[in-house]
C-alpha cells in the first residue's frame, strides 16, 4: 500500500548543517509565529501528501532549500506539481513562508527539521517523483568531509524514497564535492546515471540560478549537475 514504509534505518544521522543564530526581522518573526501552522507540516508521522494537497500530483522534494528561491520559482512554474521543502535554518523557513503567502501558492509545504529524520519518519518508500539537493554545504576541509550530506548510506535512503524512474537531481560548484557525489551515486544500488556512467549532466533547464551558483560563477567556479534515476 502507498503509505507502508520499511523499518527506519538506525544509523547515526549525518548532520550536514550547523545552527547559526541570526536575527530575524519583525516580518520574518511574524511568518514563523503565524504561517508555519498553515504551510508547515509535522515530522512525527507518515505523510499522505495526496490528502494534504487534496489532489494526486507528482511530488518534488527539495532538501536544504536555503532561502527558497528554487522552491518558490519551481512551484510557480509547475503548478501541476506538488512541492515539499526541508530546511533547518529559521531565516530560510521564514522567507519561504512569506513567499508562499505573497504568491498565494497552494502547491508548497515545508518541514522545519533535519532531512534524515524526515525521510526516515515521514516519507513512504517509492513515493517521490523527484528529489533535489542543490548546492549543499561542501565542507571543503578534509577533516570535515565526514559531515557532507551525500554519503553512501544517505544515498541509499534517498533511493528507497524515489518511485521507479524518479529522479535525484544535485548541483554543486565545488569540484571535489562533485567528484565525491558522482562516486557515491555511481556506487548506490538502484540508481543509474542519466548522463551515462561517470558523467556529469548538462545543466538542468528547470533549475533557476541560486545565489550560491551566482557566487560560485563570480569566483570562477564551474557548476556540476548530476541527475540519477531509480531503476527499482
Amino acid at each position: 500500500e502507498l503509505l507502508k514504509t520499511n523499518k527506519p534505518l538506525t544509523l547515526r544521522p549525518i548532520r550536514s548543517f550547523v545552527h547559526r543564530q541570526a536575527g530575524l526581522s519583525k516580518e520574518r518573526e511574524r511568518a514563523l509565529n503565524t504561517l508555519l501552522t498553515a504551510y508547515g507540516l509535522p515530522f512525527k508521522e507518515l505523510l499522505n501528501l495526496e490528502q494534504i494537497f487534496q489532489r494526486a500530483a507528482p511530488i518534488t522534494l527539495e532538501i536544504g532549500f536555503g532561502m527558497g528561491h528554487n522552491l518558490l520559482e519551481q512551484a510557480q512554474q509547475y503548478p501541476e506539481k506538488n512541492f515539499l521543502g526541508i530546511e533547518v535554518h529559521r531565516p530560510g523557513i521564514a522567507a519561504v513562508l512569506l513567499g508562499i503567502e505573497n504568491l498565494k501558492l497552494h502547491n508548497v509545504k515545508i518541514i522545519h527539521a533535519d532531512a534524515w529524520e524526515v525521510l526516515n519518519t515521514c516519507i513512504p518508500n517509492k513515493y517521490l517523483d523527484t528529489i533535489q539537493i542543490f548546492f549543499p554545504d561542501p565542507w571543503p576541509k578534509r577533516r570535515h568531509h565526514k559531515r557532507r550530506l551525500i554519503q553512501l548510506e544517505f544515498a541509499k535512503l534517498l533511493q528507497t524514497k524515489l518511485k521507479t524512474g524518479g529522479q535525484l537531481q544535485l548541483a554543486t560548484d565545488w569540484q571535489d564535492y562533485a567528484e565525491h557525489m558522482l562516486s557515491v551515486l555511481e556506487n548506490t544500488s538502484g540508481l543509474k546515471n542519466q548522463a551515462g556512467k561517470n558523467q556529469f549532466s548538462p545543466r538542468l533547464v528547470q533549475r533557476p540560478p541560486t545565489k550560491f551558483e551566482k557566487r560560485g560563477q563570480l569566483l570562477g567556479h564551474p557548476i556540476w549537475d548530476l541527475v540519477f534515476y531509480s531503476i527499482k
